[in-house]
């Protein structure tokens, strides 16, 4: 497994494989791997030859008053991890902004109204879906997001690359980044990964309590309910079941950010559950750490022909629930 640091020798390296005619995939990360990231890295391994593990804390994905500084990093084991799945290469820049000096990245990219001369300025911006849902509470996250995904396709050049659908609006942020740019890019989102009591897994989950890691399981379960409740008929307003999630978690210790109802694809607010596929989005914190969760409620099918994108379980009284796979 090679560890490249640097732009040059990333592109050099898969530029050599595509000539010998192997294709790429991209898994791109911030490190402190979980089941989740390598359940992500299985499935590119069935994508492609060649399979490229980036780790880099994206300073512009944090705001001045989040976690950047405490984000969880563990950097010899999550290479012990990558090489015991047979990873052929990890990409771990130092930086992939323009720099001043000694500034630190997140000051000089989220940068205040003064910028220095030369620091980075060139952005990515997918306006209507970074909307809503994480972009009210973070409206600098996806444009943080976009650019060094569009930084990383252009330095690796994939053929692949692959997304957790935990991070859901993020993923279609990407899959619409890569249709208006034209990158020729295959974009694969994967299900949501899950400890054994329902939370999603995630690498801020390290930085819980005791206690909040005991509360947690709430998010999950409060989906849980809503997808009972529409499949049993007993709600399928959007206004009624956000209300009744939202008492849910607050009643388990949680600061509720949103409850969403949204249409799948587009990600615009829907009234009716049972009349497309639609995503239910949670972010909530407990004690410090915010966490997000969701799930999609497709109208009954007959089947899916993408299960690498479907929650292996079975429709429950009419419908299907999945974590993405829209027809």
């Amino acid at each position: 497994m090679q560890v490249l640091r640097d732009a040059e020798s990333m592109r050099a390296f898969t530029r050599q494989h595509r000539k010998s005619g192997r294709s790429v995939a991209l898994v791109p990360t911030m490190g402190f791997l979980h089941a989740g990231h390598l359940s992500l890295i299985r499935e590119a391994k069935q994508h492609a030859d060649i399979v490229v593990v980036s780790i880099y804390v994206n300073p512009t994905q944090f705001a001045a008053h989040e976690d950047f500084g405490v984000y969880p990093r563990s950097v010899e084991d999550d290479h012990e991890k990558l090489a015991h799945l047979h990873v052929d290469a990890v990409f771990e820049p130092a930086s992939l902004y323009a720099r001043v000096g000694n500034a630190m990245d997140n000051e000089n990219v989220i940068g205040a109204a003064q910028r220095q001369h030369g620091a980075h300025e060139t952005f990515v911006e997918v306006q209507q879906l970074q909307k809503g849902l994480c972009g009210d509470s973070r409206p600098h996250f996806f444009r943080g997001v976009a650019t060094v995904v569009a930084k990383l396709f252009n330095i690796v050049e994939p053929d692949v690359a692959v997304f957790g659908q935990k991070d859901y609006q993020q993923w279609r942020v990407i899959c619409r980044m890569v249709r208006d740019l034209d990158f020729p890019i295959q974009i694969i989102g994967v299900p949501t990964e899950r400890e054994a009591d329902g939370l999603a897994m995630s690498s801020r989950n390290a930085l819980l309590t005791p206690q909040s890691r005991q509360q947690a399981p709430a998010i999950y379960q409060s989906l849980q309910w809503a997808v009972n409740a529409v499949a049993e008929g007993e709600a399928s307003s959007a206004g009624a079941i956000k209300a009744e999630i939202r008492r849910r978690l607050a009643d388990a210790g949680g600061v509720v950010d949103y409850v969403e109802v949204v249409d799948a694809e587009n990600l615009n607010t829907v009234e009716d559950l049972r009349k497309q596929p639609t995503l239910l989005a949670v972010a909530v914190k407990f004690g410090s750490v915010r966490l997000i969760d969701n799930i999609v409620i497709h109208p009954k099918v007959n089947s899916c022909s993408h299960t690498h994108v479907c929650q292996r379980q079975p429709c429950t009284a009419g419908l299907k629930v999945q974590t993405g796979c829209l027809p």
